[in-house]
């Protein structure tokens, strides 16, 4: 036999091992939970009411666990706040918090429940793993136990925090987070030190967690995926949603694009609180997803996914965001630009006043370039070109570069920038860049009703976002969010850690 015959098996079969590889693929679910709330109460419940207020909870929560199983679900992602609410005090959350230990316990609470301490939390979560053999990840309340040799030790000696588990198909608990962005109003936890980059692996690639706020920030979020290379990230959030950029299934479909990552968001279900909106993101988009802002009905999703999205062949490249952009003249457009606020953001714009043409707006560093045509231009909407750069935020700041194809809640341009759900204007086509000084940048497209719009535009490796053949339904806005993570302010409630 010769040499080169001899290594030939061996070469099929490294090939075939990397086919399998770049072609291996899981199934996700996510479940957007309408959670039972505890009654508004400034004093602590007794221990058994808040377990009786739980369970209801996770009742709900096992329901859509078996569902997922049966469905074959390799992993399942419930809400953050989806097991006890929201509306605590530092006080008053206690009788909700268990002791979660770090995994390297190797502990199952579901045949050992009380190694730890009572954790009947825990000890369930685990089961639903156990039982069905499914990956459950959750998010519940630690409690660490602290004294006076801790200078920084809150007067009540304990610590509180944030936290998001996640247990095996044994049962066994793999990931402990805890939440490092609090979003204001969270008093009832504290900021942990440092910021956790929690991963763990599976048998169908490597996964991260964090929560909910987290996603706007570089720690943990960016680091988990540029430094830790995870595949998938796992996203409990409970999200109120913001127009215009901020909706949750907008931004977050945008952040798996640009970022280039899985990531499965469990939204909590909420109307009052403008709570909706989860789904399967990956970095091709959207594979499926949900909102519903009508109703007060829980949801569960569940798609296959490639459980190694950088082997996969329709892996998106790099982009230079600004690369294009940097490479032409401003478009002379209309001179005539005006200020407007979207919330408390001042951005640069200027109206679109034909039915087609080019136009540029610059505010800062940023020069934000439009070409566009539409295909039917109602009399009554008005469109604008947006941008900006600076810090946004009033406690909390940081730095966004924006570019924005935005439709005005009305002709009057004062409105510009105010929130917008229907419109009746479609676009044959639209190509929006920008001058970023970041590579950190989230592409966003989001048609009337608020909905993603899957398979219809594409970001070209110069940095331009362009729609393929037109939009299929009326648009609300297509955007460019940039993030300068580097530019971002000190953290004030964090600094007196």
């Amino acid at each position: 036999m010769l040499p080169s015959q001899a290594l030939l098996p061996a070469v099929v079969f490294a090939l075939a091992a990397l086919q399998a590889l770049a072609s291996d693929t899981f199934t996700a679910a996510v479940y957007e939970h309408t959670v039972i709330l505890p009654d508004l109460t400034n004093e602590p419940v007794s221990p058994s009411e808040a377990l009786a207020l739980m369970n209801k909870n996770m009742d709900v929560l096992e329901g859509a666990i078996k569902e997922a199983a049966q469905q074959g679900a390799h992993i399942i992602v419930t809400p953050e706040d989806g097991i006890y609410g929201w509306r605590f005090t530092r006080e008053s959350i206690y009788p909700y918090l268990e002791d979660i230990p770090d995994p390297a316990v190797n502990w199952i609470p579901c045949t050992d429940p009380s190694r730890f301490g009572p954790a009947p939390v825990q000890e369930r979560l685990s089961c639903l793993a156990r039982n069905n053999s499914i990956y459950v990840v959750a998010n519940i309340g630690d409690k660490k136990p602290c004294d006076s040799r801790d200078p920084n030790c809150p007067g009540d000696g304990r610590y509180q925090y944030n936290t998001d588990v996640v247990f095996d198909t044994q049962g066994k608990l793999v990931a402990r987070y805890h939440k490092y962005n609090l979003f204001r109003g969270e008093t009832q936890f504290n900021y942990p030190k440092e910021a956790e980059a929690v991963t763990f692996e599976t048998p169908f690639g490597k996964f991260g967690i964090f929560t909910c706020f987290d996603i706007l920030f570089y720690e943990p979020a960016v680091v988990l995926v540029d430094k830790m290379q995870v595949d998938t990230v796992l996203f409990p959030t409970a999200w109120m949603n913001v127009l215009p950029f901020l909706t949750a299934i907008e931004f977050h479909s945008a952040w798996a694009m640009g970022i280039r990552v899985n990531l499965l968001s469990a939204n909590t279900h909420n109307t009052s609180k403008a709570m909706t909106g989860s789904g399967l993101f990956t970095p091709e988009g959207p594979a499926t997803y949900h909102y519903d802002s009508a109703t007060e009905e829980g949801r569960l999703l569940l798609a296959e996914l490639s459980a190694h999205p950088r082997l996969s062949p329709t892996y998106p490249p790099a982009i230079n965001w600004s690369l294009y952009a940097t490479s032409i003249r401003k478009f002379p457009g209309e001179s005539n630009t005006f200020s407007g606020a979207v919330r408390r953001d001042i951005f640069t714009f200027s109206e679109l006043r034909h039915k087609d043409g080019n136009y540029t707006v610059c505010q800062g560093d940023l020069c934000c370039h439009l070409v566009y045509q539409m295909s039917n231009k109602s009399e009554d909407e008005v469109y604008v070109l947006g941008a900006f750069d600076g810090l946004h935020g009033s406690v909390i700041k940081y730095h966004w570069q924006i570019c924005s194809l935005l439709k005005c809640p009305s002709t009057d341009l004062s409105t510009c920038g105010q929130p917008v759900e229907t419109a009746q204007t479609r676009f044959e086509m639209f190509s929006l860049s920008g001058t970023f000084g970041t590579s950190y940048v989230f592409p966003e497209v989001l048609y009337s009703g608020v909905q993603l719009a899957p398979g219809e535009f594409k970001v070209l490796r110069d940095g331009r976002l362009k729609s393929m053949n037109g939009t299929s339904k009326p648009l609300i806005t297509a955007t460019l969010f940039g993030r300068l993570y580097e530019k971002d302010q000190p953290h004030p409630p964090r600094i007196s850690l």
